[in-house]
């Protein structure tokens, strides 16, 4: 008689999952009376990746490497270092940060802007999207390795010959009876607005036509040129990373102070204003729980 569908016969994906649970709980390793499975293997080698990023080692030498990790950990209890002041003060340092770890990568995620933020902080910053596509050509008055000088007449004359080659689609370098004073970009480059020196942008985006050319304050030894090839803007779909990654540390700025004054920091004022690192640490402790010192993680709140 066939068996219904709710009878004993068990589908093949109910069959994958039970083989799948069955493997995870298989014991791979055992270390005195430790016995870890292989969901657990396989979990501390993902949280170690997570921290230090993929272990370059085959599964035998990182079992070999756990089962170290085990056997001295074992002997320390054994030898009650556990209780040893050090011991205990290190293993406070590290569930500190390791909690601290766990809260702020809880703030992270509640932190997290929704499109709509993301689409409303785009449209109130239109003109930080702002992408300029340039030629820049480079005229230095004493070319490398060679001893004469070109005149300020010179720069001009060569300026010029430039600006009509490019009028007429032609290669200004055939026009030049001394290119070695004169760098060309090898193409375009496009640039977005904050991505130049501030003079230089200044003079880019004040060009109003493509097509026409500005040029930076002169320097006593060279002459830059610059031509708008084309102008355009980045799309909230280029830029919704960007964006979701500055309101994400800027709210997390915010919280991390509102913290800050709802739990109360004190701080010797005296001791804290000595340019000199702590005693015996030039640079903050890693942070176990993910890699990170806390130092970068301060780098991470911080960016914008």
């Amino acid at each position: 008689m066939a068996q219904s569908a709710t009878g004993a016969a068990s589908s093949p994906a109910s069959a994958t999952s039970s083989a799948s649970k069955a493997a995870g709980e298989r014991v791979v390793m055992k270390v005195g009376d430790q016995q870890i499975t292989q969901a657990q293997f396989e979990q501390m080698i993902a949280d170690l990746e997570a921290q230090q990023g993929p272990a370059d080692l085959s599964r035998k030498k990182l079992g070999d490497n756990f089962a170290s990790l085990f056997i001295l950990s074992q002997q320390a209890v054994a030898d009650h270092l556990e209780s040893s002041p050090e011991v205990v003060r290190q293993m406070a340092i590290d569930r500190t940060q390791i909690l601290s770890n766990a809260e702020f990568a809880k703030l992270k995620t509640e932190a997290k802007p929704t499109s709509a933020q993301v689409s409303e902080y785009y449209n109130t910053h239109l003109q930080d999207y702002d992408v300029v596509t340039l030629r820049r050509v480079f005229i230095w008055k004493t070319a490398p390795g060679q001893g004469k000088e070109l005149s300020s007449n010179d720069v001009a004359v060569l300026s010029e010959k430039i600006r009509q080659a490019y009028a007429a689609g032609s290669d200004p370098k055939k026009a030049l009876n001394n290119p070695s004073n004169v760098q060309f970009d090898a193409a375009p480059i496009s640039f977005q607005r904050g991505e130049m020196p501030a003079e230089m942008e200044k003079v880019a985006f004040a060009i109003a036509k493509e097509g026409d050319w500005g040029q930076l304050a002169e320097d006593p030894g060279t002459t830059v040129m610059i031509q708008l090839v084309s102008r355009s803007r980045r799309s909230l779909s280029d830029m919704t990373p960007q964006i979701e990654k500055k309101l994400q540390n800027e709210t997390l700025r915010k919280e991390l102070e509102s913290l800050k004054k709802k739990t109360g920091v004190w701080m010797d004022e005296t001791y804290f204003a000595s340019k000199s690192p702590g005693p015996g640490s030039s640079a903050e402790p890693g942070a176990p729980g993910n890699g990170k010192t806390n130092s970068e993680r301060g780098e991470e709140r911080d960016e914008r």
